[in-house]
């Protein structure tokens, strides 16, 4: 079955056909760093990491470009939120980038969302959208007016069909202040001039300004994917009017398609409220953190579909925790069952029978656009399985072990990002989990000599940390 995914722009969806068979060329609309990265961010991130991962993992080359904007991004004042931050803080604007660009990718990091290929910067590809401007203008598409430069909506018919929005139906100021020079107040900023007292400013042939907001990732997307490429992503909260006015700008310069896929994650809102900072319920992925494991975080935002919208709540990321804690302690029983020296050789042909289905059903629900909670439903029906087989009485054989662990390697690990690579690390660190075993091996000990006092003491103790351990035929294994 081939994978299909859901296309905004065509409304249905659609087989994935990449422009080059094997290759994948993906843009994904980055955070603009004047501020710490909140939960929203980990629900759009998250997800495409996971289809990135996905990919990869279907033997794809896949080049990932994420910018990273900082300059141009106008609140609806015109104000750039990187004065604004800056401001805030009384700090040079590059100061406000470089903690808050660190502080994202630390955030980034401990969710285990891997790195993009490559991460541009706006402020350093303002070269590209001068030149991209200039073009628009030759090919009447764009206006100047007084230093700065506007695209002229009426002038591509297309306009609205990503959002569905007809130009007719467009109301005065939509994103930026209408202002006395735009002919028509639909038309949005290219260039925007700037005061000698505006510290983020370029020369340019209008004269010196700024860039807005959407030029950079036409010129950052084509730069590095090409006029067109396959995948666009982002949040569904930008469709209208940046994603929009990105198709709008790009194929009005180089009359071809833009973007061949459109992938748009769903919205998120705090108690059933949109986030905000004025209504108090703003959270940040640091403050997050301080709460709750990174592993639920990213458990919590795969168990819903990447289009739907997710209602954030602590009750919601408390059971997110202890649904992660049910998914992965079959994989992490398996890993110590494999620390074993004496494990039979060989293999079980049902099981690994078993193994082939539950990969075949996996790849079945991630090739039906990216479908995380039916992926992960079935490792949860593949775990009761795996239960069965480590509490029963017949021996296990290595070869049967080995397949099990890689079916959760491969789509958890690999794919989802749920499983980490080492079973030590649901301990914090390969230090505790040592401290663990050593403590398993004291039990043992302390029962061969019929001094089960002590290894009952043993046993208790760890289940007050939260280390359950589990007796079988090939010896104890634990979890958290």
């Amino acid at each position: 079955m081939p994978l299909v995914v859901y296309n905004t722009l065509s409304r249905k969806k659609e087989d994935f056909k990449p422009i080059a068979e094997g290759r994948v060329r993906m843009y994904v609309c980055g955070p603009t760093v004047y501020d710490y990265s909140h939960i929203g961010h980990a629900k759009t991130y998250v997800a495409f990491d996971t289809i990135a991962r996905y990919l990869r993992w279907r033997g794809n080359a896949v080049r990932y470009v994420q910018n990273i904007t900082d300059v141009g991004h106008l609140l609806d004042t015109g104000e750039d939120r990187i004065l604004k931050g800056a401001a805030r803080e009384r700090v040079e604007p590059m100061e406000i980038v470089e903690r808050y660009t660190r502080a994202y990718f630390e955030d980034m990091d401990a969710l285990g969302v891997q790195r993009p290929d490559i991460s541009p910067r706006a402020s350093a590809h303002v070269p590209e959208q001068i030149e991209i401007v200039k073009t628009l203008i030759e090919k009447g598409s764009a206006y100047e007016a007084d230093g700065s430069v506007y695209f002229d909506v009426s002038s591509f018919p297309a306009y609205g069909k990503l959002s569905g929005r007809k130009i007719e139906e467009l109301e005065d100021g939509t994103r930026e202040t209408v202002r006395g020079e735009k002919r028509h107040p639909e038309d949005f900023a290219l260039w925007k001039s700037a005061a000698p007292e505006h510290i983020l400013r370029w020369s340019s042939p209008w004269g010196w300004g700024f860039p807005g907001w959407h030029i950079e990732c036409t010129a950052m997307s084509t730069k590095y994917l090409g006029e067109t490429f396959d995948i666009h992503g982002g949040g569904v909260d930008n469709i209208f009017p940046h994603n929009e006015c990105e198709i709008a700008q790009s194929e009005a310069a180089t009359g071809k398609p833009f973007a061949n896929y459109w992938l748009l994650t769903g919205s998120l809102t705090v108690d059933g409220v949109k986030m905000s900072k004025s209504l108090g319920n703003f959270v940040t992925i640091k403050d997050l953190l301080k709460k709750h494991r990174p592993e639920a975080v990213r458990f919590f935002v795969l168990s819903g579909h990447y289009r739907s919208p997710i209602d954030f709540s602590s009750e919601a990321l408390e059971a997110a925790g202890k649904g992660w804690e049910r998914l992965t302690a079959p994989a992490f029983a398996v890993r110590e069952r494999l620390r074993s020296p004496d494990l039979p050789a060989g293999s079980d042909a049902a099981m690994l029978k078993v193994a082939e289905e539950a990969r075949a059903a996996f790849v079945s629900a991630m090739d039906d656009d990216f479908n995380t909670p039916l992926a992960m439903a079935g490792l949860f029906d593949f775990n009761k399985i795996i239960n069965t087989l480590l509490n029963g009485d017949a021996p296990i054989l290595r070869g049967t072990l080995e397949a099990i662990d890689s079916f959760y390697r491969e789509t958890g690990g690999q794919v989802l990002g749920v499983i980490p690579e080492k079973a030590s690390s649901a301990a914090n660190g390969e230090r505790e989990a040592g401290l663990i075993r050593l403590l398993i091996e004291l039990r043992a000990e302390a029962r061969k000599r019929k001094d089960f006092a002590a290894g009952d003491s043993i046993r208790k103790r760890l289940a007050d940390l939260g280390v359950t351990l589990e007796d079988g035929k090939e010896g104890t294994t634990w979890k958290l």
